[in-house]
């Protein structure tokens, strides 16, 4: 069979059934590593066939290859998937329920020159939405004005006494953003109010939707257009789209008034998708891929001012974005002025763009303190909870003093530690409880609190799959804690059932290297469903591993050829990683990671983000437990 022909073959879905069939072997022998897993082969054998039908027809390197094919690319298709076109994946917005109707309105907004009030999310996805919209209306010459609630004292979505205030201040056309969907009674005072209300949003919907002008959601339910993976601010992208298009058409652009660039936007687009952990495929990929590239030109001087706060070396990448600069901006809304990320996105003056940065590095620092007093708390709540119920499905950690602004990332530790499904409440100063929840691949956290909100359990709440919010009003802890594990118990049973370790593929340290960092970059931006490659380095020997930093394991692997690699293991020092590391220093291992380019003194090296470690010497254990 020609190279060509087995591509085709290999590119049906239906290829090669028997073979994907196959019981999978744990990979290089693994079946019980220091963290409790077997390792697996990503791959099976039919991708397997896939990856090698690439490498002979492109002249892909076998590891990316390999890489694509477990995530799904055909053999077809690997070309157009690394270098995606955002020409080729952009729908028409059009396709969006609600869309013309929004768009409507705003061109009425726009050519009549009225005041615009934005209201958003106190997290990144709400100031980069609010960002996108506020920057685009000033370029129209509307006067608008943003409110981001405050997480403590106003919670989360529109509330009457700020919409109260937006619209004596002269506001006549509210619109929401990564907020609102299910906001009825407060939509209805604006109505009362004379404002007219526009809602782009993401979150999951309830049947009934509250009576507006527009309501563009690609998660609710009566919209058909498959866009619900879009992050808020992909969502205000399109609207964006539509409404320079149709203010094209209307001749509202001139030369004293040129269109706008868009495309300069989606760095905006980018930090939002990837700090909302939202899936990276599809138009996500495309945002953010092209956003990144936007935002290595530094041309918005908040994010150049807050990249260089964050002490980011080098191109900014998509993780960057996730684990330096997301935080920094929710720093602001989780224990500081929710606005500040907003106003540095949106202000063009470095001077106020450096002050702001370094108010949010400042606040970030101070986030970081609160979480970790809180973190060892809940961590002993859930060690507790799990002694005393071990089937326990979804873990629920509470304390009266916590910060509410730090909940969600402690539910996101407990989770990952736990790998269970975790809620963190604190109090509200009402008499009741805000908590924030964190789930695990293959359980919806946001579909099971819906359901709680419309059985009258849960007096406020929504979300995401992955991530939701919870306000009780009564405090009562335990009643909610058992209807959400009654109501997830199965999935997560489900979703627990296979713990194994993931592996793209073997190398040897020799193979690390910054070119083939660059060829694998060309599949990514990794990320929410689209998994960064984990790769085995097979009996290499453990030459140096110590705790350095807040808790870090830092390591070193030598192949038997003598290359070497070095390697991380974060906050894995007090755990069972970091202690099977720590005891296996001189030994032979099979260890198993991501790589990442460390630049350092204008040098570039991988090292390899240790995810796991198993012995290489069979009848060896190496338990950190």
């Amino acid at each position: 069979m020609s190279e060509s022909s087995l591509a085709r073959t290999l590119d049906s879905h239906d290829a090669l059934p028997a073979l994907a069939r196959a019981a999978p072997r744990p990979f290089l022998g693994v079946t019980r590593s220091a963290l409790g897993r077997m390792w697996r082969d990503r791959c099976d054998e039919a991708q397997a066939l896939q990856a090698l039908a690439m490498v002979q027809q492109y002249g892909l390197p076998d590891m990316v290859a390999r890489v694509l094919a477990a995530r799904g690319v055909a053999p077809g298709e690997a070309l157009a998937f690394l270098e995606p076109r955002l020409r080729d994946l952009m729908p028409d917005p059009s396709v969006l329920r609600d869309m013309d109707a929004a768009v409507a309105r705003l061109v009425a907004a726009v050519k009549r020159c009225e005041q615009i009030a934005i209201f958003g999310d106190y997290d990144v996805d709400g100031a980069c939405s609010a960002a996108l919209l506020g920057g685009f209306l000033g370029r129209c010459g509307v006067p608008y004005v943003i409110h981001i609630p405050d997480r403590l004292t106003e919670g989360y979505g529109p509330n009457m006494a700020a919409v109260s205030a937006l619209r004596e201040a002269g506001a006549r056309l509210l619109v929401t953003v990564d907020c609102g969907t299910a906001s009825h009674a407060v939509f209805a005072h604006a109505r009362e109010l004379g404002m007219d209300v526009v809602v782009i949003d993401h979150h999951q919907a309830p049947a009934e939707l509250p009576v507006v002008e527009a309501l563009v959601n690609p998660n609710r339910q009566d919209d058909l257009s498959g866009l619900g993976h879009l992050a808020a601010a992909g969502v205000v992208f399109l609207v964006l789209v539509a409404l320079n298009r149709a203010l094209r058409e209307a001749g509202f652009w001139r030369a004293d008034r040129p269109q706008p660039d868009l495309l300069a936007e989606l760095d905006l687009v980018a930090l939002a998708t990837v700090a909302d952990v939202v899936p990276l495929r599809g138009l996500n990929r495309a945002f953010v891929r092209q956003g990144l590239a936007v935002m290595r030109r530094r041309g918005r001087p908040g994010l150049t001012a807050l990249m260089d706060t964050a002490a980011l070396s080098g191109p900014p990448e998509a993780w960057h974005l996730g684990f330096l600069l997301g935080p920094r901006i929710n720093a602001g809304g989780r224990i500081g002025d929710a606005a500040l990320g907003a106003r540095l996105l949106l202000t063009f003056d470095e001077a106020v763009a450096r002050a702001t940065a370094t108010e949010l590095d400042r606040l970030n620092k101070e986030r970081q303190a609160i979480e970790l007093v809180a973190v060892e708390e809940a961590m002993a709540q859930a060690d507790m909870a799990l002694s005393a119920d071990p089937d326990r499905a979804v873990l629920v950690v509470h304390a009266p003093d916590w910060h509410p602004g730090v909940v969600g990332l402690v539910a996101a530790r407990v989770k990952e530690r736990f790998q269970k499904p975790t809620f963190a409440f604190a109090a509200n100063g009402e008499g009741g409880l805000t908590g924030s929840g964190r789930s695990i691949p293959g359980v919806d956290l946001g579909a099971a609190v819906r359901r709680l909100v419309e059985a009258g359990q849960v007096a406020k709440g929504g979300g995401h799959a992955m991530a939701a919010g919870v306000t009780l009003a009564d405090g009562n802890l335990a009643a909610f804690a058992e209807a959400i594990d009654a109501l997830l118990r199965d999935s997560v049973a489900v979703a627990g059932a296979d713990t194994a370790l993931l592996i793209d593929g073997a190398m040897t340290a020799a193979s690390a290297t910054t070119e083939l960092m660059a060829r694998l970059n060309g599949a990514g931006p990794f990320g929410s469903g689209h998994p960064e490659p984990v790769f085995a380095f097979p009996n290499h020997i453990l030459t140096e591993a110590a705790v350095v930093g807040n808790g870090h394991v830092r390591l070193r692997l030598r192949a038997g050829d003598g290359s070497q690699v070095g390697g991380i293991a974060f906050r894995a020092a007090d755990q069972p990683l970091g202690r099977a590391l720590l005891a296996s220093r001189g030994e032979r291992v099979h260890a198993a990671g991501s790589l990442a380019v460390d630049r350092w003194g204008g040098a570039e090296r991988v090292d390899v983000r240790v995810a796991d470690v198993a012995p290489a010497t069979p009848g060896k254990a190496v338990d950190g437990r």
